[in-house]
């Protein structure tokens, strides 16, 4: 029997935001219906992955503060209908730094929200410019994380992945071929280069996939951060104490064995990335991490749901 499942890597597209459905048509009609649901059919879902509550969070999408304030509305009125099993990430206007300040306060305050999941680059745009930096400086000041999670790339940055070979192809890579993935965990990089946590230094950043490439590098990039210029709090401080890796959308044990060995359980967190991929998927991976004697029953949980709590101050109602 497998303990508890909280997620954290979920999504949904709202109706406020138009240009949403056009977006991620191209993934599918079935997919596009998933992801417009936020009652009976996601429940089920949830149901058929021992999803006992999901967080829930905006695919990745460029938006107005006021379509994210009516997505954020939209949300909640879900989470609302459904307290046990739906809690939420806000999505933010990142372009407009005090709007999206403005926007997780409300978001937290008002609709009781966990944090904001965010974009990782918005229109080809990183974050370590203190110009975006109150969107930081509000989540520490909330004390809520911010999950900073893959994006489209910008026209600009899609251009870095064609070559001799399909569009389709470049398209693959500049996403969940690879991508999207070495770009978050650059984006980590490029903030702890800036000096954010130094300013920041109780600031929670959540990763997904498996720590986005970064575990299988951080040995190496360690002695060559101490020449990124003096900082308070080290590169290993930072990946210690400000950082938490979700195991979203990677349901192999290779990659979650090299992130068990260079970062402390307690800082990894169970996420599927529904609809994207799928709780019954999710589900047989705890199942076969269990079997596999990579962790005890006790870190087991840990992951599943308990740090997750601690986190988040949730609970996983059984």
């Amino acid at each position: 029997m497998v303990p508890p499942l909280i997620t954290l890597e979920e999504h949904f597209v709202s109706q406020h935001i138009t240009s949403a459905p056009a977006l991620y048509d191209g993934f599918g009609q079935d997919l596009l219906s998933k992801l417009q649901d936020l009652g009976n059919e996601r429940i089920q879902n949830m149901d058929a992955g021992s999803v006992n509550l999901q967080i829930i969070s905006h695919a990745p999408i460029t938006a107005s503060a006021e379509q994210c304030r009516q997505a954020n509305d939209e949300l909640a009125a879900a989470c609302d209908q459904h307290p046990k099993r739906f809690a939420g990430f806000a999505i933010l206007p990142m372009l407009d730094p005090h709007a999206a300040a403005d926007e997780l306060e409300r978001s937290v305050r008002t609709h009781s929200f966990l944090g904001a999941l965010v974009n990782n680059t918005t229109d080809g745009i990183f974050y370590d410019d203190e110009e975006y930096w109150p969107t930081f400086a509000r989540a520490a000041q909330l004390d809520v994380p911010i999950y900073l999670h893959p994006s489209f790339p910008s026209d600009e940055m899609a251009e870095h992945y064609k070559g001799n070979y399909s569009d389709r192809a470049a398209f693959m890579l500049s996403i969940a071929g690879w991508g999207w993935h070495t770009e978050t965990g650059l984006h980590v990089l490029r903030l702890f280069a800036s000096g954010l946590f130094d300013k920041y230094p109780k600031l929670k950043i959540i990763i997904g996939h498996m720590g986005e490439m970064l575990p299988f590098a951080i040995d190496r990039i360690l002695p060559m951060s101490k020449a990124w210029g003096p900082k308070e709090r080290d590169l290993k401080t930072v990946w210690d104490e400000n950082l938490w890796h979700t195991t979203s959308g990677y349901f192999s044990l290779a990659p979650l064995s090299c992130l068990l060995r260079t970062c402390r359980v307690e800082r990894i967190m169970y996420s599927v990335d529904y609809p994207f991929s799928m709780n019954d998927k999710g589900l047989n991976f705890v199942k076969e991490i269990q079997e596999s004697g990579l962790v005890d029953e006790e870190q087991l949980e840990m992951i599943c749901y308990r740090n997750a709590e601690k986190l988040l101050g949730v609970k996983a109602e059984v």
